[in-house]
């Protein structure tokens, strides 16, 4: 039996024993599985927080390896079950756009409809497909099952919003938050290749609800540039965050995701509209 890498990924918490059935059915299928756990705190029902902690964690694991995601608000309805290969590894959840970051990152993919109820565990539930739809494909996934015998190849998967900005006009992109992270740090969906090293020495600037950030920052203690309370980093998942040292900056905002920025070049027409606030952090 293969000894497979597969991941779980839930909104399930740890108090009650639903990650545990989970794993139980796993090991039941392939014993030598090992299974590692990348999260059971999204917050409930929260699909792109599910997308996103995915998306920033997907590329640290080796080939083969298998993804479990499952936050699943439509659990029993005709939501479809897939699974999908791309970048070398394969992912196993609910058609709702929670696999949809990766695979738009990775553009090249294999997306399976799971319809062969063979590998399902029996009786199946209509309120946990976690355990007998999701983990069960996934363990027998492990021991070399092929793809292609799950199901039928499909391209109308659902997606997110896509992660790139988009043009407000000349010198400026709309971009938003995609992610708040236990800190309060907001990750926006720019990444250097929005905002280059030169953009930064120009005086690139965000704003957001009437807030002008223009510290860009290498590390959360860093203050060469000032003592703004509120300065921009460059997060270890790759984009461009929003934060307040030793404080939240979401807090601070009263932001939330899928809060509009706007990411402004010098000369650009873009022009606060909102005078910022003098509020202390």
């Amino acid at each position: 039996m293969p000894r497979a890498l597969i991941t779980l990924l839930t909104d399930f918490g740890t108090a009650d024993y639903f990650v545990g059935a989970m794993k139980g059915v796993i090991l039941s299928i392939n014993p030598k599985a090992q299974i590692v756990d990348l999260t059971h705190e999204i917050p409930p029902q929260d699909v792109p927080a599910a997308a996103f902690t995915l998306l920033a964690a997907y590329k640290e694991f080796p080939s083969q390896t298998i993804h479990v995601a499952v936050v699943d608000p439509g659990v029993g309805s005709a939501r479809r079950p897939i699974l999908t290969s791309c970048a070398g590894q394969f992912f196993v959840g609910p058609d709702n756009g929670l696999l949809s970051y990766v695979l738009e990152r990775e553009g090249q993919a294999s997306v399976i409809h799971i319809q062969n109820e063979q590998y399902f565990r029996q009786p199946l539930s209509a309120t946990f497909h976690g355990r007998d739809v999701f983990a069960p494909v996934a363990a027998a996934l492990g021991t070399g099952i092929e793809p292609a015998e799950f199901g039928e190849e499909i391209t109308d998967y659902a997606r997110l919003e896509s992660l790139a900005p988009s043009c407000l006009a000349k010198g400026a992109m709309r971009a938003r938050i995609i992610h708040i992270d236990r800190f309060g740090n907001c990750v926006t969906n720019l990444t250097r290749a929005h905002v280059t090293d030169e953009a930064i020495a120009r005086g690139v600037r965000l704003i957001i609800k009437g807030e002008e950030i223009t510290s860009f920052r290498h590390f959360f203690a860093d203050e060469s540039d000032g003592s703004d309370e509120l300065f921009a980093i460059w997060g270890s998942a790759g984009f461009l965050e929003i934060v307040a040292r030793n404080a939240s900056a979401a807090q601070a905002l009263k932001a939330k995701p899928g809060e509009l920025v706007q990411c402004v070049l010098p000369g650009s027409p873009i022009r606060r509209t909102i005078k910022r606030s003098t509020k202390s952090y």
